[in-house]
């Protein structure tokens, strides 16, 4: 009988834990069907190389608004990039909230909820791609937002570790269900 009863707990939480996870791949087809077309653009920070690509790319997606998430001390510096190709003030959204890779996405998904943004291109480097791509399934998918990568080459030949995409995975989650992504626990997480 016993048995019985720590099989039936186990299936409980089994359940559960499907279930929250098979929602955000759900949430993300539908959003897929309802704005196939990416609505704004979204560049991480930590490299201006990236400002600069995303600077270019906006020539030919002017109607689009450009977010960029880094330090607040380097926001100065993305604005100064992006006002060179001729961004509009009105089109540029800095947030200077973030304090990781993760923190990118969780500072900013309500924010394009809050703007009807749906669907966006995601901009970082070719070697950072994956652990964003990740993130971005858990974080921007938990609230209907999804993603179009575009890499911007860089002179790295690896990915980053399998590690910190693991990790990150995680830390979403647990933003997911908390509210809270577990950056302060760590404050060399990036």
């Amino acid at each position: 009988m016993k048995f019985l009863k720590f099989n039936r707990v186990w299936l409980v939480w089994l359940v559960a834990v499907l279930l929250l996870i098979s929602f955000i791949p759900v949430r993300i087809a539908v959003t897929f069907r309802q704005a196939p077309t990416p609505q704004a653009i979204f560049v991480l920070g930590g490299d201006f190389a990236r400002t600069r690509f995303a600077g270019k790319f906006w020539l030919s997606r002017r109607d689009l608004d450009i977010w960029v998430s880094d330090f607040p001390q380097y926001l100065d510096e993305h604005q100064r990039i992006l006002r060179k190709f001729g961004v509009l003030p009105s089109q540029l959204h800095l947030d200077g909230a973030a304090t990781d890779t993760v923190t990118n996405f969780t500072s900013l998904v309500d924010d394009f909820v809050a703007d009807n943004l749906h669907h966006v291109y995601l901009i970082t480097s070719d070697y950072h791609m994956r652990r964003a791509r990740v993130i971005a399934s858990v974080v921007f998918g938990s609230r209907g937002v999804v993603v179009s990568p575009v890499a911007v080459a860089s002179s790295r030949d690896e990915d980053e570790s399998l590690v910190r995409v693991v990790r990150d995975f995680g830390r979403c989650w647990l933003w997911v269900v908390t509210g809270r992504s577990g950056a302060g626990l760590n404050p060399r997480l990036d």
